[in-house]
């Protein structure tokens, strides 16, 4: 099989030779190598020339596989600073609870992972022992993305250190009832321990990435100095397979985020079976991590290799090595030394003869037991290696045994990953092999004990003291107590409210013209984080460039070709903007870093993230529920929204759903505002409501979710009426009445209350004068600037109606009094409105854009979807009339006249 990374003749061929007769003989050289002393032995040359090269600044294509063997040889590995037998029996206490803990959950049917732990236990438990700062020293610590699955472990960890007791142990995945422990790193579940949520699986890594490139983007900003935090993201081999861990390598290699560690945990197996059952899943990581620019550290094999490496003279054991599948490796944990020795060793006459100088305990230490993940010192020596290296961020392979300590039935079986139990004897044999005193009459009825060595227990001593050396406990989520921001001038909102006069302007435009006044503002113009997936000239973000910058760790280092214009495109270290390209995923994790600060670095910042509205819940939805979990706060827009304002894009462009997705997320304030002054209203509350002075009992960990039109319409002025703010906010209040719009219509005339969300207000407006004028019928119009709120508050008050609250929905109480009945409609679907039907008391009807998108003019898609003023018109009708106010004739006139 030709190798896909060689050098073709052709590729050399294009390539002058200056000297011939030297090429010769390096080539001859080569020639003479393999002949004398065979192919496996020129080709360890030819490695560690390229590898040589490329130390010394010769630019060659870059070696992207190495042997299946340890970056780091045995004898320059350096010594722990430390007592290693002490954190031997820490590591054993907190295998031990972990294992416990999920077994004793196991009776309560709640599931858990014991596998996952038990293979990583060395690689946290060094990194918490030498490596991972807290938050009580300098700085705000190192940010730790911890692999969900092993969470058993750092529970465990948390109760030897008295930060949890027995009780909430056996909690483990019950919550319900109070003082229990999330599944997974949940920091809204448990905000004082996690501040990452890992899971799903992928969105780790890629957050982690973002969260390394913010910090720097804090720091280049004179924000905060966070030079010294260090992110590790702790991922497994079958995680990499998910899209988003490997979205955003070249970033963080681009960027040189040095501040940055993989750890990944290849331990062979998946959920079902192994990661790559006939090819090499460490192999194939080296090479795309050292591809993507990142510096590789292989940390395979433990000390008992040691002897056999020193026995391979010819090569033959790391062929051997390179060439076993890892489905084989995994079935050699399982196997007697006579397999091993037949199989493994019985492919070449080399091997066959090493395999004589070993006996079958050396064997089986060997195949069963070590890997370079189980030892302290291999993984020391890797993470140090990973901090001293610099212009690269660091992905550190290292290779455990899932189930590693947890015995021959767990220990890389295909099924361990859904086995969540250890029997009685199961754990005594753990016991024994861990060397933990724990006594057989502590196993009472048959349930596992946890156990603890003492609170003033010479481990625990050791552990708090090195936690307390390297800045407290961790992991941990601190907020950090500071002053809430201050107000923005009201003459950045207020601007709004004289409306546009003659001007057409299109909301998005609105909306940005708003952050350009906001992030001029002295005291917290700063803080705010514009975000754009490459689409800032589609929403006219232009002008921001040359005022704001966008970040780019390498300034600017050549001349833009539109440095002549007055809104050239700039970029700066210190730059605000970040312009992600063309990436949805990136530019969210961007805002996640953004939205958590207060928390991760005691900094507030502002995120807005706006993006085309159809790629944002759409494409990212679990990002957002990411987003929630972590407690994140700001502003996420909806640009070019709707089904049918941007309809020349087409079936998969034309956003009709995004308000409904955004509804499922507890976390999000969802609103589609129809007119500038109601953006400014609702960033004006959200400023408060996140940044601000909050209302007692008003949780701030939300987000807000806006969606806005590149549709240029008349913008009003601002009612004067009592109570638009507030109606703004909650959800929906009375833009106008027939009368208060001029317009005539009988006395007795048939009454109705048209409720419209974002440019759909407009077509109802129409509607309304068309059934004044042509139809005699009487309509107000009311402003839904968010259908989500105004359910949200109504299943509040249903919830306080259950506890014998006397408490009234909102949307009620609007419309107490207003006669006739409603028609709802919006640029959605009708699910989006049809969300409140069931509060409404008034006869409810509804209109909405349902289906596939399509291209067309904006006139025709809506005729299209029958949500044009004359479809309303049509619907107004055949419902006043099914309620006997108007003839039923009268809709059958309509439909011909209008053409429907």
């Amino acid at each position: 099989m030709t190798d896909p990374h060689a050098i073709r003749p052709s590729e050399l061929d294009q390539l002058p030779d200056r000297d011939p007769e030297e090429t010769a003989e390096w080539q001859a050289s080569l020639d003479a190598v393999a002949k004398a002393a065979g192919p496996h032995r020129a080709a360890y040359l030819m490695r560690r020339t390229l590898e040589r090269a490329e130390g010394t600044g010769v630019a060659l294509p870059k070696l992207l596989e190495t042997d299946y063997v340890n970056s780091i040889p045995t004898a320059a590995e350096p010594a722990i600073p430390g007592d290693e037998a002490m954190e031997a029996r820490i590591t054993a206490w907190n295998r031990w609870n972990a294992a416990a803990m999920v077994t004793r959950g196991a009776k309560h049917g709640v599931g858990g992972h014991i596998a996952t732990f038990a293979s990583a236990a060395w690689l946290y438990e060094t990194g918490f022992n030498h490596f991972f700062h807290g938050k009580e020293g300098d700085g705000s610590g190192d940010q730790l993305y911890i692999q969900g699955h092993a969470s058993p472990g750092i529970y465990a960890r948390a109760f030897l250190d008295g930060r949890l007791t027995e009780q909430q142990l056996d909690n483990f995945r019950q919550e319900a009832g109070g003082n229990g422990l999330p599944s997974y790193p949940h920091p809204r579940r448990l905000p004082w321990l996690w501040e990452f949520p890992t899971v799903s699986m992928g969105l780790g890594p890629l957050s982690a990435i973002y969260q390394a490139r913010f910090n720097r983007y804090l720091t280049s900003r004179g924000i905060k100095d966070v030079s010294s935090s260090h992110v590790w993201a702790f991922l497994g081999d079958g995680e990499m397979d998910e899209p988003e861990s490997t979205a955003a390598l070249a970033l963080a290699a681009r960027e040189e985020l040095d501040n940055l560690t993989f750890v990944i945990n290849c331990n062979l197996q998946r959920l079902d079976g192994p990661v790559r059952a006939n090819f090499k899943i460490v192999q194939e990581l080296e090479a795309q991590f050292r591809g993507a620019g990142w510096h590789v550290v292989k940390t395979l094999w433990g000390s008992a290799w040691d002897e056999l490496f020193q026995l391979d003279t010819t090569g033959a054991l790391v062929r051997r090595l390179r060439e076993v599948p890892d489905a084989q490796v995994q079935t050699y944990q399982t196997r007697d030394a006579a397999y091993i020795r037949e199989d493994f060793f019985g492919k070449d006459p080399a091997l066959a003869e090493m395999a004589k100088l070993l006996s079958d305990d050396k064997i089986l230490e060997c195949f069963h037991f070590s890997r370079g993940g189980h030892e302290p010192r291999k993984v020391y020596a890797a993470y140090k290696a990973a901090l001293e290296h610099r212009g690269a961020p660091t992905v550190i392979l290292a290779q455990t045994v899932k189930g590693h300590t947890l015995g021959e039935g767990f220990a890389s079986k295909n099924a361990n990953h859904q086995m969540k139990k250890l029997t009685v004897d199961e754990f005594k044999a753990m016991r024994d092999r861990l060397e933990l005193p724990i006594k057989d009459s502590d196993f009472t009825d048959g349930q596992v004990p946890y156990g603890h060595p003492g609170a003033d227990s010479p481990e625990v001593r050791y552990l708090q003291e090195r936690r307390a050396a390297l800045g407290g406990p961790a992991p941990a989520r601190r907020v950090h107590p500071v002053a809430p921001l201050p107000a923005p001038a009201d003459k950045a909102f207020a601007a709004f409210d004289k409306g546009s006069g003659s001007q057409n302007v299109a909301t998005t435009m609105a909306f940005v013209r708003l952050v350009k006044d906001l992030v001029r503002d002295k005291e917290t113009g700063r803080r705010w984080v514009p975000i754009v997936p490459d689409e800032a000239r589609t929403f006219g973000m232009e002008s921001l460039f040359p005022s704001l910058g966008i970040y780019s760790p390498k300034g600017q280092t050549y001349e833009p070709v539109d440095r002549d214009q007055l809104m050239y495109y700039k970029e700066a270290e210190n730059g605000q903007i970040l312009n992600e390209g063309i990436t949805e995923a990136g530019s969210m994790a961007d805002f996640i870093a953004a939205s958590t600060a207060y928390a991760t670095h005691g900094e507030a910042m502002i995120p807005f993230y706006i993006f085309y509205s159809m790629f944002g819940w759409q494409r990212t939805g679990d990002q957002f529920w990411q987003l929630g979990d972590q407690l994140g706060r700001g502003f996420v827009v909806g640009a070019t929204a709707g089904r049918t304002t941007l309809t020349g894009e087409g079936l998969q462009h034309a956003d009709g759903h995004s308000p409904m997705i955004a509804a499922t997320n507890p976390a999000a304030l969802t609103y589609d505002p129809a007119f500038a002054y109601e953006i400014a209203v609702i960033v004006k509350e959200g400023l408060r409501r996140m940044y601000g002075e909050a209302a007692p009992g008003e949780d701030q960990n939300v987000f807000y979710y806006l969606t806005v039109y590149n549709e240029p319409l008349p913008q009003p002025a601002k009612p004067s009426a009592a109570g638009v703010d507030e109606g703004i906010v909650k959800g929906l209040y009375r833009f106008n009445t027939a009368e208060s719009a001029g317009l005539s219509a009988p006395a007795n005339a048939p009454r109705l209350q048209l409720l419209g969300s974002g440019t759909a207000i407009h077509w109802a407006l129409k509607a309304q004068r068309m059934l004044a004028e042509e139809w005699g019928v009487a309509a107000d119009v009311w402003s839904a600037t968010s259908w989500c709120e105004l359910r949200r508050d109504a299943m509040e008050a249903d919830a306080a109606l259950l506890r014998g609250e006397d408490r009234v929905p909102f949307v009620r109480r609007a419309l107490q009094g207003a006669e006739g009945p409603v028609l709802a409609v919006s640029d959605y679907m009708r699910q989006v409105p049809d969300q409140i039907a069931q509060w409404v008391e008034q006869d409810w009807s509804s209109l909405g854009a349902d289906g596939f998108g399509l291209s067309d003019t904006r006139d025709a898609a809506r005729r299209h979807f029958g949500v044009d003023a004359e479809s309303i018109v049509v619907a107004a009708l055949a419902q006043l009339a099914r309620r006997g106010e108007v003839k039923a004739s009268a809709v059958k006139e309509a439909r011909e006249r209008y053409g429907l």
